[in-house]
């Protein structure tokens, strides 16, 4: 039996799942092909200028031979001679070159004004800069100091008025009771004018002190350089200070601003300071100061004790005896010595009673003896 070998054709390839390997392969060149531009042939988004924007409004995008207008933004206008205002989109799609054409537009000369001047931080008057006003001494602004050249419109100008410059006046001072100011019957006092301050003479047995200060300068617009002073009796009691003495300032009467300067007697201590002065209050300022006697610190020591002095050595020569120390004679022996003459002692009781013995032996053998002979 014979096999007949047939051929058959494979079935055409049909995407069994959205989500096989050659299905999503073909998704994903669609998507780019659909990212890429419609056409290469375009120019980029049009340039910017620092001074220049466009007259109409940009398109999405651009084809070879297009052409855009700038004019100059508010605050600059052309420059002169005049430079080229237009772009062009070329064939190789790059815009055509351009640069800025237009400049800052400037504001209106200003003068120095009157008993002042002006300064200038930029260096210009052109849009965006700013000018300071400066007034000369004895003088005041009146007005904003600072001024800037900013948009008006269709042009620029500054953003306020000029200020003026306006002399400094003072009005009178006030008048003080028991006293009076130099230049009394004005009205009106310039910058820098003093008046000085004085007081009347007392109807009582003391005399009035100006307290504060006696000189006022017109520093500013009725402005004087500190308050008018006081006329008043300032009078300080006697400063007594027991076992002291004045050394500076000694008077019968202590008034305004005495002052007394202190030193203590010999053996005390000042508590306080050396130096007060009588204020405007009538009080002495420090507190008046004190002296303290001052106190003996008794000595550490103990005193020498003639028991407490030891006897010299023997090898040095004897010291006689001297008022307020002992002599050799008055000395207890030393310790060793005693134990030395106790072991003496000891010795010759013992040698004694040794002896004893001894005889006692040898007369109690010669006894013995003589007994021994009689029988």
């Amino acid at each position: 039996m014979t096999a007949s070998c047939s051929c058959r054709k494979a079935p055409p390839y049909r995407c069994e799942s959205p989500f096989s390997s050659r299905c999503f392969f073909g998704i994903l060149l669609m998507a780019l092909l659909l990212l890429l531009p419609i056409s290469s042939d375009a120019c980029g988004e049009p340039p910017r200028f620092e001074t220049m924007q466009l007259r109409n409004v940009s398109k999405p995008s651009y084809n070879p031979g297009d052409r855009i207008d700038y004019e100059c933004r508010p605050g600059y206008q052309p420059k002169h001679p005049s430079l080229p205002t237009s772009a062009v989109c070329q064939a190789d799609n790059m815009w055509s070159f351009l640069q800025e054409a237009c400049t800052r537009k400037q504001c209106p000369n200003l003068g120095d004004p009157a008993n002042g001047q002006i300064r200038y931080p930029n260096g210009s008057i052109l849009f965006g800069s700013q000018v300071h006003y400066v007034c000369n001494d004895g003088y005041f602004l009146i007005g904003s100091s600072i001024l800037y050249c900013e948009i008006s419109g269709s042009t620029v100008s500054w953003s306020d008025n000029p200020p003026i410059c306006e002399k400094i006046l003072c009005k009178p001072p006030e008048k003080i009771l028991n006293g009076k100011y130099t230049n009394s019957h004005k009205d009106v006092f310039e910058y820098s004018e003093v008046v000085t301050y004085s007081c009347d003479a007392s109807n009582g047995t003391d005399p009035y002190s100006l307290v504060g200060e006696s000189k006022l300068v017109c520093i500013g617009s009725d402005k004087w350089s500190s308050d008018p002073p006081q006329c008043k009796v300032v009078k300080c009691v006697y400063p007594y200070v027991e076992n002291g003495v004045i050394v500076s300032g000694l008077g019968s009467k202590f008034y305004y601003n005495a002052t007394i300067v202190y030193r203590c007697n010999k053996g005390f201590k000042l508590n306080g300071s050396n130096k007060i002065v009588c204020s405007a209050n009538s009080t002495w300022e420090p507190e008046i100061p004190t002296c303290t006697k001052e106190s003996t610190t008794p000595s550490t020591q103990p005193p020498i004790s003639s028991a407490s002095v030891s006897t010299p050595p023997s090898s040095q020569p004897p010291i006689p005896s001297v008022s307020g120390y002992p002599s050799p004679s008055d000395e207890t022996p030393p310790k060793d010595a005693e134990s030395l003459g106790a072991g003496i002692i000891v010795a010759i009781v013992l040698g004694a009673l040794f002896g004893v013995g001894v005889v006692v032996c040898g007369l109690c053998f010669c006894f013995c003896k003589k007994k021994k002979g009689s029988r």
